[in-house]
């Protein structure tokens, strides 16, 4: 296969300063796997904390300065003792895993215990201090991580206005794409993509509703895992619609995301999603990976999502061909029966954020300034200057307006959704042709950043395993015209073993990962 197809680039010569490169910049830890840190720490060519200063040195020079790429909302003041912790800890104990003093970032919508807030994004929720961790968070921190700082994201996950800016949030600002900074991020994990992309950490957490991991780890040129809804415990998330809701991990590899879902994955007694998972999540998803993993795999190709874009129509055929000279059988086309009811997606997701945002802020402290939705809306009414300025909350008073979630509206929105996505979409489709995975592009190239119109996201594959609440993982496939496209690889539930050995099959045939330069534009 001619790599040269999805390697090519037209790059341009507006690129970061090289001093300011040259002086956040490290062979030994650039494009570091998770195993590369762990066996330097090993040999003692590292060390927790120099991995951790020399990140939170990156963070500096280019999230704040340099292109400020605004991907960090802050850092954890605690993250440099933590790590001098591990370090004594490793020395009189040894290791506890690989992932024993490595700093991991954490979407601002997931709780910390610690001196950092949970906010969303949000202005709102300033003041904020979990008393507990989220339970993926104590599984991280258990597993060694340093919890090294929270990430910017499209605040409130994306879901407050149909002309919204991903990756922007009042907190956080714009977030920029490392590849063209005039270029979207995409969103919601918007700060967690772009930081593991431009290597501000070494992996990072994201969530996922309808998107939101998948899209931004497609435009930002890195892995992005969306696992099955409950195989990550959701509590101490800050909710948008439990249906769908999930964390999951973003690395620069396939083993290190697969790493990661070992690790944040299990059984959490508060979580009802979780518990109905439990006897499926595993600790070790690392020996599903297998670099002939595509070998004898049964493949339907879904074309629709860009049928008509003939440009990324091309890169596709590009895609299926790889995938064929690794060993896989093709059904070409294969594409979902059913398509998602965008209108009744949009009406579950309006009646679920207002009874599980409800029910999260409920827990605020007494006097604190937001503790229902519908306080939410006059907060950003108070504080328009500040968070209206870009774009309006009409989804807020749309959800706000919803019953609950025994109206027979709901109910039967979120039927239509299941029968499409699941026994009329997916599950219909790997029957047909007896796959072992939906394959397509998982998203169009990362579009212009407009603070005046919004997003002109040019479309996706996110919605089928999103609404049906089944795994989904995207691998970095090359640039087209010099910004990522990722492939993604879907398919039932529970199928992330399966999943992730194709996933590590593709990504050792086409090697489609390429570290951005921060260019101005392309």
């Amino acid at each position: 296969m001619d790599r040269r197809h999805f390697l090519a680039s037209a790059l341009g010569s507006l690129a970061l300063p090289g001093a300011q490169l040259r002086a956040a910049s490290s062979p030994m830890l650039e494009e570091a796997t998770i195993d590369d840190l762990a066996a330097a720490c090993t040999a003692g060519r590292l060390t927790s904390l120099s991995m951790t200063q020399f990140y939170l040195e990156r963070i500096r020079t280019l999230d704040r300065a340099g292109p400020a790429l605004r991907a960090v909302i802050e850092t954890n003041p605690a993250a440099l003792d933590i790590a001098a912790a591990l370090d004594a800890e490793r020395h009189s104990k040894g290791a506890r895993g690989p992932l024993h003093g490595v700093p991991v970032l954490i979407k601002d919508n997931v709780e910390t215990s610690d001196r950092m807030m949970t906010t969303a994004g949000s202005l709102a929720l300033e003041g904020w201090y979990a008393a507990e961790d989220a339970p993926l968070v104590a599984r991280l921190r258990a597993a060694g991580a340093v919890i090294l700082g929270k990430a910017n994201m499209s605040e409130w996950a994306n879901f407050r206005s149909a002309h919204s800016t991903s990756g922007w949030s009042a907190r956080g600002g714009q977030a920029r794409n490392p590849y063209a900074l005039d270029r979207s991020p995409s969103g919601s994990s918007s700060g967690s993509a772009v930081a593991v992309s431009a290597n501000l950490c070494a992996a990072a957490i994201g969530t996922e509703t309808d998107g939101s991991i998948v899209s931004p780890a497609s435009v930002n040129g890195i892995v992005g895992l969306k696992p099955t809804v409950g195989l990550v415990s959701r509590t101490g998330i800050v909710p948008l619609a439990h249906s769908q809701d999930t964390a999951g991990p973003l690395a620069r590899s396939v083993r290190d995301a697969a790493l990661l879902l070992g690790i944040i994955a299990g059984r959490d007694s508060r979580d009802a999603a979780s518990v109905e998972a439990a006897d499926h999540a595993e600790d070790d998803y690392l020996r599903y990976l297998d670099p002939q993993g595509l070998r004898g795999a049964r493949l339907g190709i879904a074309r629709k999502f860009f049928a008509d874009n003939a440009p990324l129509d091309a890169h596709l055929s590009r895609c299926v061909d790889a995938l064929r000279d690794a060993g896989a059988v093709v059904v070409d086309p294969a594409d979902l029966p059913a398509q998602i009811p965008s209108a009744a997606e949009q009406e579950v997701l309006l009646y679920e954020f207002k009874d599980d945002l409800n029910a999260y802020l409920e827990r605020m402290p007494g006097g604190f300034p937001v503790r229902s939705l519908a306080e939410l809306i006059r907060f950003n009414e108070a504080h328009s200057g500040a968070e209206l300025a870009l774009f309006d909350q009409e989804l807020l008073r749309q959800s706000d307006a919803k019953g609950g979630l025994r109206d027979a509206a709901y109910r039967k929105a979120r039927s239509a959704c299941l029968d499409a996505a699941r026994r009329n979409g997916i599950d219909a489709v790997l029957k047909q042709h007896r796959l072992d995975a939906v394959v397509a592009l998982t998203s169009g190239a990362a579009w212009l950043i407009d603070p005046v119109n919004g997003d002109s996201d040019p479309g996706g594959c996110s919605s089928p395993a999103a609404v049906a609440g089944y795994p989904h993982i995207t691998v970095p496939a090359g640039l087209h015209r010099g910004l990522p496209i990722g492939l993604s690889f879907f398919a039932g539930a529970y199928s992330e073993p399966k999943l992730l050995r194709l996933a590590s099959g593709f990504e050792h045939t086409l090697k489609g990962r390429i570290a951005p330069q921060f260019l101005a534009s392309v």
